[in-house]
Order: structure tokens, then C-alpha cells, then sequence
């Protein structure tokens, strides 16, 4: 990471802005690295291209929705809900896996 913040010193990053959460590769094998940055930080990013070893990368926003597997609501963990038990598909009190998909 610190290598990436000496090439890139225009964006004026520091160590402690820029958090490094994970890495993954796409289906095609490309390699993708989520950091967390303030949102200063964000919309100099978006704005300009990063450089990373002798690779120039572009920068987009990733979001991930958490969601709870008991109630079906968004941002909260199944571990702390005191929701109802619903399908995930028609928000019905009954669990996803009581749904009998129709046969052709």
C-alpha cells in the first residue's frame, strides 16, 4: 500500500487515510482491491486514474448491502435481529426454503 502512495503523490494520501478491507478477482480474473478512504479522498479518486507498480487503474465505488437471512431487512446481522422470520422473495412470514418451485 505504501508503494502505491509514493507513486501516486499528486492525490496527497496518507497512510493512516487509506485502509485497505480486501481483495478479490472477477470472473474474468481481473484483480480488484477495496480500500476505505474518507470522502474527500473518494471524489479525488474517481476523478483521476491511480497508479499501482507499473499498472494505471481506474477507481469506482464498491457497495455491498448487508442483509439479514431471518427478517429479510437490509443493514443488520441475523445474530442481532428480533424480526420475524420472512421469505427473502415475497416477504411472507415463512422461510426461502419452504418455497416449491413450479414444475414445467
Amino acid at each position: 500500500m505504501e508503494n502505491s502512495l509514493a507513486q501516486n503523490p499528486e492525490l496527497g494520501m496518507k497512510p493512516r487515510e487509506v485502509v485497505a478491507r480486501l481483495k478479490f478477482r472477477t470472473k474474468r480474473g481481473e484483480l480488484n482491491m477495496v480500500v476505505e478512504v474518507d470522502s474527500e479522498m473518494r471524489k479525488k479518486l474517481l476523478q483521476t486514474k491511480v497508479k499501482m507498480g507499473r499498472l494505471i487503474c481506474s477507481v469506482g465505488d464498491y457497495l455491498a448491502a448487508k442483509r439479514c437471512y431471518k427478517c429479510s431487512r437490509y443493514n443488520q446481522r441475523h445474530k442481532e435481529c428480533k424480526g420475524e422470520k420472512t421469505c427473502l422473495l415475497c416477504e411472507v412470514g415463512h422461510p426461502l426454503k419452504d418455497i416449491k418451485t413450479p414444475t414445467i
